[in-house]
């Protein structure tokens, strides 16, 4: 009798957890640790606001690097969220059964606050009891030790504590269970969380560092306990932080038992359009089309705009993307605004800014197709011009390099390339572009790890000098060109600051030279910079600027330069502006429609 109550409280538990849906997981995460004393802060735009490190947000716990270096948050030492995050190393792997560029990452966080074994206590309490996945389908890795760091011991004696079987228990190195953002920084041993499908083994040998898809990483709990020197020492922290992922479209998607994202209710309606008006289904186009759709409508309605350059760049090679494999379908590309509204109908609930922000993203995606209907005709234009040619000298093969050019210059995918040639009785060096382009993935990585470097770990003096000036840019701007001269973005590096601002024409040489002669005026006074913390309304009752209102939630943080400069910034600064040096501006340019960008340097 006690065996089939067990069996009917499992069968029970287990439609349960296929009742639930994303929306669900989500806010049963951020109910469970509020009810544990977390405070629940907003997630962060996709668009990083006055951060020099990377294209988009990537990781839920960008936004909070400055406090995981020390800086004191404004809600205090244990938060949670839900964060969007974007990331745009595997764009080209996008239509297999797992990879997406936009994915939704619950977090929660110590700041110096609780350790190892309350972070671990709160991970394996909320899978088994709130999500009810039983003990027997988790394991979990932990550190396994090397000349900087000893075996991480101690966690995996917490994991035998709660209930975790010694055999399911297992030790990797640094590529696997060790987090550090960049080459220097915060870092530390961590120990992740693994969901066992139910697959059969690949081998004797399968565990969890296997890519067999036996085992698949739900939550990684990082363990912050050391500073990387630039040297490559290792020291302890004197604040040990805890930081958290875990993966919301992945746990969502296992718990309802299907295969991908792509089988659950984020997508499967989308999917299932996608089949009905498609004359020539590909289950890989798709996908690409369903995820490169919703991405493209997140950066949208997060500020973002198609452009040449940086995460411009990025926005509109999504799009171009999703509409060669609309193409590929056979699908009239006069549906698009269609299912540009059903992804409305489909994640407005999830994300209430796509809503609000409705009639600019339908604009911006139309407008981008049909400028990208031109360039596909342009190109089809080019690869003729390019067969006359090798019709004219007898060569019967398409080069990779002219193959390639078509690629990047006209959004001419190979495949379309081989058909067309073939078609005229012509061949395509194919492996040829394969090596080219894998050369340009490669490229397009490290480049992306460089924009990830440059920032997050980086909270040297020369970056905290140039945020500093960023303010004093901000407001000299608005004296100058007036009030709405306001920042749309600012980068930042060791050699130099780059700030977008508000402004509908070119600025004069003598408004520039009048705004450089503001902000070295103010760095002679040497005032002083002095941080307070209030809710928003109160900063925006004393005169502080709130451009980002969205960033730290309930509580912020608002830096006074003198008399001169208030804004809401979450840090840090230097604290008086006599050491910044002398500030030059070294260009003016156009960014984008009615934001204009200047880049100056500090001179010690």
């Amino acid at each position: 009798m006690r065996d089939l109550a067990a069996l009917d409280l499992l069968i029970r538990l287990r439609k349960d957890i296929e009742k639930m849906n994303a929306i669900d997981i989500r806010n049963k995460f951020l109910n469970y640790f509020k009810s544990k004393g977390h405070t629940i802060i907003p997630s962060a735009p996709l668009i990083p606001e006055n951060d020099p490190s990377v294209l988009f947000t990537t990781a839920g716990m960008h936004p909070l690097v400055p406090y995981l270096l020390g800086e004191k948050h404004p809600a205090g030492t244990r938060l949670a969220d839900y964060q969007k995050c974007l990331r745009t190393v595997d764009i080209d792997e996008v239509g297999d059964n797992r990879h997406l560029t936009f994915f939704e990452m619950l977090g929660n966080w110590s700041l110096g606050d609780y350790f190892k074994e309350q972070s671990i206590n709160y991970s394996i309490e909320f899978l088994t009891k709130e999500l009810n996945i039983p003990m027997e389908k988790l394991s979990v890795t932990c550190f396994a030790g090397d000349n900087d760091a000893p075996r991480d011991e101690e966690t995996a004696s917490i994991w035998q504590s709660v209930g975790m079987p010694k055999e399911r228990i297992y030790y990797f190195g640094k590529d696997d269970n060790w987090w550090i953002a960049g080459d220097e920084g915060p870092c530390g041993p961590d120990t992740e969380i693994f969901y066992d499908t139910g697959k059969e083994p690949c081998g004797p040998h399968c565990d969890p560092s296997c890519g067999c898809g036996k085992y698949v990483e739900i939550w990684n709990n990082v363990f912050m306990e050391y500073y990387k020197s630039k040297d490559g020492t290792y020291t302890k922290l004197k604040q040990q932080n805890v930081d958290t992922g875990l993966g919301l479209e992945r746990i969502n998607m296992l718990l309802q038992g299907k295969e991908t994202p792509f089988d659950t209710e984020i997508f499967k309606p989308m999917m299932d359009k996608l089949k009905e008006l498609s004359k020539n289904d590909n289950l890989q186009s798709r996908r690409i089309v369903a995820e490169h759709l919703r991405s493209s409508m997140m950066i949208i309605a997060d500020g973002g705009k198609p452009s040449n350059i940086d995460r411009g760049y990025i926005l509109r090679r999504l799009i171009r993307r999703m509409i060669r494999h609309l193409n590929k379908l056979e699908i009239d590309l006069n549906y698009l605004q269609d299912l540009i509204e059903l992804n409305f109908q489909i994640l407005g609930e999830m994300y209430p800014e796509l809503i609000q922000n409705k009639e600019n993203i339908i604009n911006t995606i139309i407008e981008e197709k049909n400028k990208f209907v031109k360039t596909l005709e342009n190109g089809q234009r080019e690869l003729q011009k390019e067969l006359n040619k090798l019709r004219e000298n007898n060569i019967d093969t398409l080069s990779a390099e002219t193959a390639f050019k078509l690629y990047e210059t006209y959004g001419f995918p190979p495949e379309v390339t081989n058909e067309i040639a073939k078609e005229s009785n012509f061949k395509v060096d194919l492996d040829g572009f394969d090596k080219l382009f894998k050369e340009h993935q490669e490229k397009s990585r490290l480049g992306s790890e460089q924009k990830f470097k440059g920032g997050l770990a980086d909270q040297t003096e020369e970056t905290i000098a140039y945020h500093t000036a960023t303010h004093l840019l901000h407001k000299a701007l608005q004296i100058v060109l007036g009030e709405h001269a306001t920042q749309k973005g600012s980068n930042i590096t060791q050699e130099r600051l780059r700030f977008d601002f508000a402004h509908p024409q070119k600025v004069t040489k003598e408004e520039l030279d009048e705004v450089e002669r503001i902000v070295n005026e103010q760095i002679k006074r040497d005032l002083k910079v002095t941080c307070e913390e209030m809710s928003y309304d109160e900063a925006v009752k004393s005169g502080a600027m709130g451009l980002f209102t969205n960033k730290y939630g309930d509580r912020v943080k608002v830096y006074t330069i003198g008399d001169f400069s208030k804004e809401i910034c979450g840090g840090p600064h230097v604290e008086h502006t006599g050491v910044l040096g002398t500030f030059k501006i070294k260009k003016e340019e156009a960014s984008s429609a009615g934001v204009r960008r200047i880049k100056a340097v500090l001179i010690k």
